[in-house]
């Protein structure tokens, strides 16, 4: 057994309460939550097992990102300023099809060590189309919390090299589920990820939802309504706008994760909503992208979930959580007032609201009593932050002030991955070198 008690300045809970907790410990018991409450000096200097005296931090539970590209962390800056499809055709899908093992998993631990290293616990992770093995051995080697799945494409008119057919997508896709959904003691998880529309056939996209059924606790992750192009698109080969689309196929479900959702109907508003569809907000892509901005307030008044994400690399240039709460409130306000996206409410968005688009609300994404101890340690007290310390300020600190260099340590399920402000999977220096090294081998091959 294996105990651990740690001992913050305050604890931001996010329960049903919102509850901020100061001068309370939390105890870890196998990776599980145990016990939240007052301890006397006693009490911790005859506790049996590790003590984390850190009493000049903040605990928040870990953040989570519904949309994340790992296989292109390789290609940051190399994409720039480039609307959505020309993106793909020029840049990314070359990239991709480029990418041998070697390479790829050069890219997949850059993203993981940035995500911890930046406070994220748990991600949703779209692969590529070859070598998505590569992707979840890193992932579990991590130790990280995930959803993951192989990119499946069974058409590309942007390049058409990039592509497999429906059979072995679907063989394949269904082969990689039975070996990694639901191993590492429950932490990696298969996201089934046909890549968008315009990439997937009827027939892949339907029998993909099918699959499904046999791996409970699964999920169906895809783009949509990103570009008004991609829309123009699928208008012309299917009659239907993106979301229309979808739901005529019968794909979409409270087991449907959307990345984006930018250009939404009326219509297709009340689809979601009707389906209880959710929606991975990606505000820095978007941006970068000159993609648009999502309604996120409507889609709050309509009562339809929307968590974050950082997308890929590319189109970012980082995987930081923090810049996507600070955009998400920020790029609201001159269209909807001041008053929308509040600190506490795009916190939420980070934490328990992405915990439960991913079907773990009851696991993780709070603090609280049974839930699984992935948790992070945050410094909210240099010179830069606000100098007033009370519930009503510590979610303004986070949101719009804080950054990855105020992430002090990470642990997931009660395991420390960073500590002190450093990894404990990676050395930085041979990260950046074999980084470099296999970027300059997959130009090459391009």
């Amino acid at each position: 057994m294996q105990k651990l008690l740690l001992i913050p300045k305050q604890i931001v809970t996010v329960n049903k309460k919102n509850e901020i907790l100061f001068n309370e410990c939390v105890e870890v018991t196998d990776g599980i939550i145990t016990k939240i409450g007052k301890y006397s000096d006693d009490d911790i200097s005859n506790f049996n097992g590790e003590v984390s005296k850190k009493t000049n931090l903040t605990l928040i539970p870990g953040f989570v990102q519904t949309h994340i590209h790992l296989c292109q962390t390789l290609f940051r800056g190399l994409a720039d300023d480039l609307e959505l499809l020309d993106w793909l055709q020029l840049k990314i899908f070359p990239f991709e099809n480029a990418h041998n093992k070697e390479s790829l998993r050069a890219s997949v631990r850059l993203g993981i060590n940035e995500l911890l290293l930046g406070g994220t616990t748990t991600i949703l992770d779209m692969g590529t189309l070859r070598y998505q093995e590569v992707i979840f051995d890193e992932l579990i080697k991590s130790g990280m919390r995930c959803f993951a799945g192989k990119c499946m494409m069974d058409i590309n008119d942007l390049f058409p090299a990039f592509k497999s057919n429906t059979k072995d997508e679907l063989k394949d896709t269904f082969e990689l589920a039975k070996s990694f959904h639901n191993i590492n003691n429950g932490k990696v998880k298969y996201g089934f990820a046909p890549r968008f529309a315009l990439s997937c056939s009827e027939e892949l996209l339907i029998e993909t939802s099918k699959m499904m059924s046999d791996f409970r606790g699964s999920l169906y992750h895809t783009h949509s309504s990103e570009n008004n192009k991609e829309i123009e698109e699928v208008r012309k080969k299917y009659k239907k706008d993106n979301i229309d689309f979808f739901n005529s196929l019968g794909l979409l479900s409270d087991k449907t994760i959307l990345a984006h959702g930018i250009h939404v109907n009326e219509n297709e508003f009340s689809i979601l909503k009707k389906q209880k569809v959710n929606i991975s907000h990606c505000p820095s892509s978007n941006l970068k992208l000159g993609s648009g901005i999502a309604n996120i307030s409507r889609y709050l008044k309509e009562g339809i979930s929307v968590s974050l994400g950082a997308d890929g690399a590319p189109c970012n240039n980082e995987l930081n959580i923090f810049t996507e709460m600070r955009l998400a409130a920020l790029i609201q306000k001159p269209i909807h007032g001041a008053t929308v996206m509040d600190a506490k409410t795009v916190f939420r968005m980070a934490t328990i609201i992405g915990a439960k688009a991913l079907g773990l609300g009851k696991e993780i994404g709070s603090i609280e009593v049974g839930k699984k101890a992935d948790l992070v340690l945050m410094d909210l007290e240099t010179p830069f932050m606000s100098l007033i310390n009370d519930k009503n300020n510590i979610y303004s600190k986070i949101v719009y002030t804080a950054g990855r260099n105020n992430i002090d340590s990470v642990m997931v399920e009660g395991e420390w991955l960073v500590k002190d402000k450093k990894s404990l999977l990676f050395d930085q220096q041979k990260l950046r070198f074999d980084g470099k090294t296999e970027l300059k081998k997959l130009l090459s091959r391009i």
